[in-house]
């Protein structure tokens, strides 16, 4: 009964840590990753003014806003390190991401007023060795011909911003204005438009519904070409993973449970054995094999259901409280269990899914059964005549 009640209460548990670590990292990647981009496949969006109004009619939306995007190498006096530069338009951007939330040093809006400006992430800033009011150099993806032959093109640039999110985007990503990144990467227009539907997770009904209405307007202009995408296609795969280990460490756990139904099994083995003239006796007074075989199923059902029940809560309690108890642990032992300094976050996030809670009773439920089968059986299987003649 102990072996069931550790291990549904670790189940429950782990589970919901794993939930609130795979929470944390969501929401903090989503902070800065658009729900949803709609690109050309040409390249420059045509007339991305009036697409950008016709998207904001749509009641599942809820903010349009335009980027250009590139890949550049940024170096300082002593670092280089490759860089995705997104311009934006600030006041659009308010609507689709929280970058201006994030904002740690300096101000961003410098970006808007004063050209050839970058806000860069913590992680990157420090791989540069640089901080706010610095200058850096951006080497562009394209070449200048000079007499003196072929360079590539560099502009420098201040750095009037840092942000963090806390995930691995501050080591990659870095944002200037969107007239900053025309001139940079000289393009006319603009990549794409980044869409905000409210909820992450209502791409899955909001994505076939722009897709389909593209198409239409795809077969009375040939010329026209959108690609829509959402969050799952550039970070679906870090979830994907975080999923899959989340299942592996469930059944791993699962393990445990199973020990403690094996436990059952040989609990009730030796009942079996040592009551056997007691069943016999039974058995003579009238008790049927079938009676027998409830009576150990529901000895068995008993010991798993009052593991079961009193783990469940146990689990509950824990991972409704993790974070607090971890909290306290630490100002006990005087010392900081995730240090953010290592870890982006801080602190033991728990998020409990009553789902999860269901799924590792009913796990834990048949396990319980199946375990008491053997034993029910055997004791209905025994002769009273053999027991009795050898007693």
């Amino acid at each position: 009964m102990l072996g069931m009640v550790l291990g549904v209460a670790s189940l429950i548990t782990v589970l919901s840590v794993m939930n609130g670590f795979a929470g944390e990292l969501r929401d903090r990647i989503l902070s800065l990753v658009p729900h949803i981009v709609v690109s050309s496949s040409q390249g420059s969006l045509p007339d991305w003014r009036q697409l950008s109004v016709d998207l904001q009619k749509e009641p599942s939306i809820f903010s349009v806003a335009p980027f250009i995007e590139d890949v550049a190498l940024l170096q300082s006096w002593s670092q280089r390190v490759g860089s995705q530069v997104t311009g934006i338009d600030l006041n659009a951007q308010r609507g689709v991401s929280d970058l201006h939330k994030r904002i740690i040093a300096g101000d961003l809006a410098r970006l808007e007023s004063e050209p050839f400006t970058i806000a860069l992430g913590r992680s990157l800033a420090g791989q540069l060795r640089v901080t706010t009011g610095d200058i850096i150099e951006v080497v562009l993806p394209t070449l200048s011909v000079t007499p003196l032959g072929v360079f590539p093109r560099v502009r420098k640039l201040v750095v009037v911003a840092e942000f963090e999110v806390g995930s691995g985007i501050d080591g990659i990503q870095s944002y200037v204005s969107l007239k900053t990144a025309a001139r940079l990467f000289t393009k006319d227009g603009v990549d794409g438009l980044q869409i905000d539907v409210g909820n992450p997770d209502r791409v899955a009904k909001v994505v076939p519904l722009l897709r389909k209405k593209f198409r239409d307007v795809q077969r009375q202009d040939a010329n026209f070409h959108l690609i829509v995408e959402d969050w799952r296609d550039s970070q679906g795969s870090l979830f994907a993973a975080v999923k899959m280990e989340k299942i592996m460490v469930g059944i791993l756990l699962l393990a445990v449970i199973a020990v403690a139904a094996f436990n059952i099994v040989s609990t009730l083995t030796m009942s079996v054995t040592e009551k056997a003239r007691d069943i016999a006796v039974l058995r003579v007074m009238g008790f049927t094999s079938r009676g027998v075989m409830g009576l150990f199923l529901g000895h068995g059902l008993l010991i798993g259901l009052v593991g079961i029940t009193v783990g469940a809560l146990v689990g509950v309690c824990l991972a409704l409280w993790v974070s607090d108890i971890a909290t306290t642990i630490e100002r006990l032992i005087g010392a900081q269990l995730f240090d953010p300094s290592v870890y982006y976050i801080g602190r033991l996030p728990s998020e409990l899914h009553w789902g999860d809670v269901v799924i590792t009773v009913c796990l834990a439920l048949l396990l319980s059964v199946m375990a008491t089968v053997y034993p029910a059986w055997r004791a209905s299987r025994i002769s009273p005549v053999e027991v009795l003649n050898n007693g």
